[in-house]
């Protein structure tokens, strides 16, 4: 169920329209797909994005992440699990959190339907939902929206930029180990200054989704993938 104080936030911040960056995140993506798709007329038929297997393990291991309960399934349950995870760190305003819970609700909502107990996407659903927003090129901008607000909520100095220490924070509350942070910190950390601004880790959150890029650093960004 939904904690009642979430329910409370909800209905008071329902109708507040969510903050840009909630929302103008495509320009920050350049994947290998959209670069792709900008090179076909309109008379042709655009290639599809999310065919490769590489796509599809990223995905699952998205999935095995977004199971908060670990019952092999996801539901609005593990959404509201994962934002209270993030809104207990305590770095959160009020506001701000009323807004990231809007948002996760949000996003249930467009992607899998009502809100009750009884739907539960599976693994295959889930790859089958994402697959098909992707390729569509409205629902394909709102990919990742809810991604700034992980960050903010993991910034506890403010600095706008994430270090080792704080990225080990983000992945805690994944429910991934502080190992595998450093090791995907290592990586995506690009240019080895040891920080990770708010424009780079929603560029790279959003990257996961849309490059079936295997060499994209972007990979690393919810931790090691699954084998299959």
């Amino acid at each position: 169920m939904v904690p009642n104080f979430q329910i409370k936030a909800v209905r008071q911040y329902s109708k507040t329209p969510m903050p840009a960056y909630a929302y103008d995140l495509e320009s920050d993506s350049d994947s290998d797909g959209e670069t792709s798709h900008r090179r076909y007329k309109d008379n042709k038929k655009m290639p599809q994005r999310g065919e490769s297997e590489f796509w599809r393990r990223k995905m699952r291991t998205l999935h095995n992440i977004l199971d908060v309960n670990r019952d092999g399934v996801i539901s609005f349950d593990d959404y509201s699990l994962l934002a209270k995870r993030f809104t207990d760190v305590g770095n959160l305003s009020p506001e701000m959190s009323a807004e990231f819970f809007d948002v996760m609700k949000q996003t249930w909502e467009e992607q899998w339907g009502e809100i009750n107990p009884y739907n539960l996407v599976t693994a295959e659903q889930f790859l089958t939902e994402l697959h098909h927003k992707l390729n569509d090129k409205d629902l394909v901008k709102k990919i990742g929206r809810f991604l700034p607000y992980l960050f903010k909520a993991v910034d506890i100095d403010h600095t706008g930029h994430l270090n080792l220490d704080q990225y080990k924070l983000f992945f805690r509350c994944l429910g991934l180990t502080d190992e595998d942070a450093a090791v995907s910190f290592a990586v995506i950390d690009r240019n080895g200054d040891g920080q990770l601004s708010l424009n780079e880790f929603v560029h790279l959150g959003r990257q996961y989704f849309l490059s079936e890029n295997e060499r994209k650093i972007s990979r690393m960004f919810w931790g090691p993938l699954i084998k299959h």
